[in-house]
């Protein structure tokens, strides 16, 4: 297998700034295609941060700015020539609260394909939308009522409508921005057991605080820490299993262990 085949994103040297402050500092991450990432680490690490210079969601806050790269097929997404709307269409993203549009259950997932200029007949449409949530797990939930709004979901089916949402657009990528912190035991548990299912399709990095998540759900972890001018950066990199168990940095072992953070 080539490099190119086994990763489906490399941050190269990758920095962020918020106006004058760098927010991010150099980092290197190769994400592996097929697999689950965990960014961890504490609060204002730059976890989100990075998660979200993945895919250009960044773009959308005036005073950021991101140095370095970020490869995807073997281009830069920072290049001047890329479309933001297309990295974003190819690099989902699911967020932390659970966002349905106050739409119905059909239409939230029809209208990311219908913005991008979907040409497809209703039928067609109809079998995109049962697709997507089946692939959610959520189709034998509300098979019976997709004019409903998805407003009217528990916490634990918006955030399940939200990633069929974003599959609806066929993306390669799936980011989730600890997408489980609003929910409860059960949900959480669904969740996890959808995105090991997931895993076999897409590729997915995961912002998690939850070190139990992490350890169950990944098969690579990144720990985070700020560094003496509070920009983020990599501690530790590596197998889930290695850095769970064996980490090789002390401070690792302290946060997963819960000595700080």
């Amino acid at each position: 297998m080539t490099t190119q085949d086994r990763y489906t994103l490399n941050a190269r040297n990758m920095s962020v700034f918020y106006g004058s402050f760098k927010a991010i500092n150099s980092v290197n991450l190769d994400i592996e295609r097929n697999k689950i990432t965990a960014l961890i680490g504490p609060s204002g690490c730059g976890k989100s941060t990075v998660l979200r210079s993945f895919n250009r969601m960044n773009d959308l806050v005036p005073s950021a700015r991101v140095e370095g790269e970020v490869i995807f097929h073997n281009q830069n997404l920072y290049a001047p020539h890329v479309d933001a709307v297309e990295v974003r269409r190819r690099i989902g993203m699911v967020f932390q609260k659970p966002n349905p549009f106050p739409k119905s259950i059909y239409d939230n997932i029809a209208f990311g394909p219908r913005i991008s200029g979907w040409k497809g007949s209703k039928t067609e449409m109809d079998d995109l939308v049962e697709h997507s949530l089946r692939n959610a797990a959520l189709w034998d939930d509300v098979k019976d009522k997709l004019k409903a709004s998805g407003l009217a979901l528990s916490g634990g089916q918006q955030q399940r409508l939200c990633i069929a949402r974003a599959l609806a657009v066929e993306p390669e990528v799936i980011l989730m921005d600890e997408p489980c912190s609003a929910l409860d035991p059960i949900s959480t548990l669904k969740i996890e057991e959808l995105m090991m299912e997931l895993k076999q399709r897409y590729t997915i990095v995961i912002v998690t605080h939850n070190m139990q998540q992490a350890a169950r759900a990944s098969d690579y972890t990144a720990f985070f820490l700020m560094n003496a001018e509070r920009a983020g950066e990599i501690v530790e990199y590596g197998p889930t299993g290695d850095l769970f168990t064996n980490p090789k940095d002390k401070r690792t072992e302290d946060y997963i262990t819960g000595r700080f953070g």
